[in-house]
């Protein structure tokens, strides 16, 4: 049922409260995507104008909806998020933040974390019910690349900070980590620093790439250690040409965020 290097369950109890912890909260973060994108972002977009002045009011309404789902689930003994010197976050503006990505909730850890937060989503989801929140509210990745570039540069000028995971997906239990070139060539094209965040902490078996839904870590509960880097500026290689400095500054991203792989 597990991977070899994971050790048995201690408690079988305990293991099982922790699966419908899981699944419960899902179903309370379910409901509520449901609520915010048929009536709450729908109003407020009706209330607050102009749009920009409804993003930066809906993107802190969902940091804030997030800061209370990981309430939720600490509170029922799910998770624990340990974050070094935490208010610094949300006083963040106008940052690349680029994280590694473990576990299904990194996302949500780090809206939590920063009010401000705007980021490149998959164009899949504005194809379902959270459309209404996706579409007004972040960056489809269906676009020209130079079209997301004008955007977020415009996201980053109005004090937002753009969340990226470089590795485009959750990262694979085993197998080489690979790190696209987006996070530094938006950076290099906009002139704004990167902020490298780690997410570490316990084994987030259950909520990685491919792991069974009815599963979780077998012997604690899953715990969030978030860690901030040095910033990177990109002004540092503007004399590199464009491949060259993009690639620079992604090896200087993974000497961070992967410091055990060598990635």
């Amino acid at each position: 049922m597990f991977p070899p290097e994971l050790p048995p369950v201690s408690n079988r109890a305990l293991y099982v409260y922790r699966i419908f912890v899981k699944l419960f909260s899902f179903f309370i973060f379910g409901f509520c995507s449901i609520i915010l994108a048929i009536l709450v972002i729908p109003l407020m977009r009706c209330v607050l104008h102009p749009r920009t002045r409804f993003q930066k009011y809906g993107r802190r309404f969902i940091s804030l909806a997030l800061r209370f789902f990981v309430f939720i689930m600490h509170s029922l003994r799910g998770l624990d998020m340990e974050v070094e010197n935490r208010e610094s976050y949300r006083h963040l503006s106008s940052k690349i933040v680029v994280a590694n990505h473990p576990s299904l909730l990194d996302v949500v850890m780090l809206f939590s974390l920063i009010p401000n937060a705007d980021c490149i989503v998959n164009a899949n989801l504005a194809n379902n019910i959270l459309r209404g929140i996706v579409r007004q509210l972040y960056i489809l990745n269906s676009r020209e690349f130079d079209d997301i570039i004008n955007t977020c540069r415009e996201s980053l000028q109005h004090g937002n900070c753009l969340i990226i995971f470089p590795e485009g997906t959750r990262t694979p239990r085993k197998g080489k980590v690979i790190l696209k070139k987006g996070a530094a060539r938006i950076s290099l094209a906009t002139g704004y620093n990167i902020v490298p965040v780690h997410i570490g902490g316990t084994d987030k078996y259950g909520l990685g790439k491919k792991d069974p839904i009815f599963s979780f870590n077998p012997r604690e509960r899953y715990v969030y250690c978030i860690k901030r880097g040095e910033e990177i500026n990109p002004e540092k290689f503007k004399d590199l040409p464009m491949p060259a400095a993009a690639k620079s500054i992604t090896r200087e991203m993974a000497a961070f965020l992967f410091p055990e792989t060598g990635v």
